[in-house]
């Protein structure tokens, strides 16, 4: 199985105490971890929003050797939009709009089979198909 990490656990090791449930889980599924481009443009944004400091350079050291150097990519490609263009019609009817950048995380889960892990299970709870976990709570869902 393979796990699409979301941008909250991504960060989850930048924190002053990071939760030892979420690290526990990076260290035990190392193999098995991918990420969104989507969420590497997120990461980059908070960390660009930063003033020059230590810490920005801190955080952009994380994101280019522990993140892009580490862990698979996977893309926003054309199945993606597909997908995310007929969720969002569907939701849109129902009268939900969730975020966008969110909506294309959960389209690159979809399509590639991953099971998407963020500690905001209520950002993807209304995508379809797709399995979300929180390694924070340990809460699992198929949606």
């Amino acid at each position: 199985m393979k796990y699409l990490l979301d941008t909250n656990i991504l960060s989850e090791p930048l924190k002053a105490s990071p939760d030892q449930k979420v690290m526990s889980m990076l260290q035990a599924h190392q193999d098995d971890l991918v990420t969104a481009t989507l969420v590497i443009h997120e990461l980059y944004f908070g960390c660009y929003r930063l003033a020059a400091s230590r810490k920005r350079d801190t955080i952009e050291a994380f994101i280019n050797k522990a993140v892009i150097d580490t862990i698979p990519l996977l893309p926003y490609c054309d199945k993606a939009a597909e997908w995310h263009a007929q969720e969002r019609a569907r939701l849109q009817k129902d009268g939900r709009t969730p975020s966008f950048a969110d909506g294309q995380i959960a389209a690159i889960a979809f399509i590639n089979r991953t099971t998407l892990v963020t500690r905001n299970i209520s950002d993807f709870k209304y995508f379809s198909n797709i399995e979300l976990v929180c390694w924070h709570s340990g809460h699992t869902q198929l949606l």
